[in-house]
């Protein structure tokens, strides 16, 4: 279960298995063409072709482009929160691995993804008509995860000066979200060095 914006939305973690819904098949459909064509060549009617059914299948189930492209967004966003929420669940006594393995599951399922390291970035090359919407969901997205983290974290028996939880948890989410955006090296050392300077800051 995965909380953005104010919705509880039930999503496979990055690392599991997504139920093969009519509405996956019709994303990630929608995802494939416009990561390799660009935004302007998802039609209805491509989609249609590709996953089988009718045009107004698709609109009956998806809705307009603009909400295709909503829910393309939301279900990345979706998924990144509910692998940084499992790997708090994993290590409910261990908060240093537990921000280890966030690192490690976040920094795994951005390899090679496009929509996502556009939404970090809050920008797609050519695609000015999808720059608002990524720009107002790349806030989200590192609300959304500073949030989960913050419950989470509360938790832990954590000894920290009044007023430095707050800070210390946007640092660790900036630079997951920065590694995202420009990997450094593979997830599993990146996410080990994150976990590093966390302890430091955190114990």
């Amino acid at each position: 279960m995965a909380v953005l914006a104010g919705r509880f939305v039930e999503v496979a973690s990055p690392d599991g298995e997504a139920a093969s819904t009519l509405r996956d098949r019709l994303i990630d459909s929608a995802v494939g063409v416009m990561t390799t064509a660009g935004w302007a060549k998802v039609t209805m009617a491509r989609l249609a072709d590709e996953v089988g059914v009718s045009r107004q299948t698709v609109y009956n189930e998806i809705g307009t482009k603009n909400d295709l492209a909503e829910a393309m967004v939301m279900r990345e966003l979706d998924r990144f929160l509910a692998g940084v929420t499992r790997s708090f669940d994993e290590n409910p006594n261990d908060l240093i691995n537990a921000i280890r393995a966030s690192a490690r599951r976040v920094l795994k399922y951005a390899q090679n993804n496009a929509l996502l390291h556009a939404v970090v970035s809050a920008t797609h090359g050519a695609d000015t008509e999808l720059l608002p919407l990524l720009t107002t969901h790349s806030e989200y997205l590192l609300e959304g995860a500073k949030a989960v983290v913050s419950e989470r974290v509360a938790s832990y028996d954590l000894d920290l000066p009044e007023g430095r939880l707050d800070p210390s948890i946007d640092m660790v989410v900036r630079l997951v979200l920065s590694h995202v955006m420009q990997p450094s090296g593979d997830p599993a050392r990146t996410g080990n060095d994150i976990a590093w300077i966390a302890e430091r800051v955190l114990r």
